[in-house]
Formats: C-alpha cells, sequence, structure tokens
C-alpha cells in the first residue's frame, strides 16, 4: 500500500523531472516511473530453485526460547473465568437448573449468545438466540408468552430447530437476556 502511495507521487513527479533526474531513484521506483510496473502474482515469480543453496533448517518441536514467543501468541481458547461473589460488569457464570428441558449454551467467550439483527435501515429489528439446545419449543413458548403478556400483542416467532436458533421480532434482548440469565443459563 506505500509503495503504490509512493510510485503514484513519483509518477506525478515524472511529469515535473527529466528522464535523466528518474535513473537516480532507487531500482524498484525506476521501473515506476518509467511506467512498466506489473503488480506481480505467485505465477509470475520465479520458481524456487535448488534446495541445496538454501540453508539447513531444524524443525525443534520444544525448545527453551519458545516460551518466549508463546508470550506474544494469542491464546487458542479463551480462559475460563475465576471464581467470583459477583463480578463489577454484572456477568454471571452458567449455572442451568437441573429440571430444565432446554439449554442454551454460552459462547466461547462466556456469554450469552442473544443477538439484535436489523434489516431494511433499522426498521425491522430481530432478536436472535443461538445456541439452544434440548425441548426448543418449550423456551420458544416460554419466551413468546412472557413478551407477549409484556406488550399486550401477540408477537411472531421462528424456530430452527435443526441450527438450534429462534427468532423474535422486535427488540427483546434485554428481556431475554434476564430471562435466561433468571433460569441460571
Amino acid at each position: 500500500m506505500a509503495l503504490r502511495m509512493l510510485c503514484s507521487k513519483t509518477l506525478n513527479l515524472n511529469r515535473i523531472v527529466s528522464f535523466n533526474a528518474v535513473t537516480q531513484l532507487p531500482k524498484q521506483l525506476q521501473n515506476v516511473t518509467a511506467g512498466s510496473v506489473r503488480w506481480s502474482s505467485f505465477r509470475s515469480s520465479e520458481p524456487v530453485g535448488d534446495l541445496e543453496q538454501y540453508p539447513e533448517v531444524e524443525v525443534v518441536r520444544n525448545p527453551p526460547e519458545w516460551k518466549y514467543v508463546e508470550r506474544l501468541l494469542a491464546p487458542r481458547t479463551v480462559p475460563n473465568p475465576t471464581p467470583k461473589e459477583s463480578y463489577p460488569s454484572g456477568w454471571k457464570p452458567a449455572s442451568p437448573q437441573p429440571d430444565l428441558k432446554y439449554v442454551v449454551q454460552r459462547t466461547k467467550n462466556h456469554m450469552l449468545p442473544v443477538y439484535l439483527r436489523r434489516a431494511f435501515r433499522g426498521q425491522r429489528r430481530i432478536t436472535a438466540i443461538r445456541h439452544v439446545e434440548g425441548d426448543i419449543w418449550q423456551l420458544e413458548a416460554e419466551l413468546r408468552y412472557l413478551i407477549e403478556k409484556q406488550l399486550n400483542r401477540p408477537i411472531i416467532t421462528r424456530v430452527n430447530e435443526m441450527s438450534g436458533q429462534i427468532e423474535l421480532k422486535g427488540d427483546h434482548v434485554a428481556f431475554v437476556e434476564k430471562f435466561l440469565l433468571e433460569k441460571g443459563m
């Protein structure tokens, strides 16, 4: 990207500077200013030559220096949170009630999988609940009953049993999250 910006600047300079001054630029930019630059791909690059010309490489599985590299790498999974009485953000770990026929699994970041999707320039709002396992129809019926009772009007729902998702028409994210936290999910 920086090379392209530099190239465009030198192309503009090429109109002002004479051709002899262009030959004093670095080799990469000489071609640019002459107008014969071709942004290459792997197909136009030279094939790999004889492997004996390259230095010998030894693959070491667990060298002592590797611990310094591992510190810099991002962890593969999100670590489990340390158990506390309460968390400053209000987050609660999952502890589902044993008598429930359904479970909403947490995401890999230990958050509830309740999302708000907007469509048609924000006019259509759909609350989506993912990672539902067990009796998905019972969870949908309970949520629909409580939301209809709160709004005093019927709402439209969609259940995808194969992917374990429930969609509710409207912005009900806060209500659904509160409901799921009360159930211990």
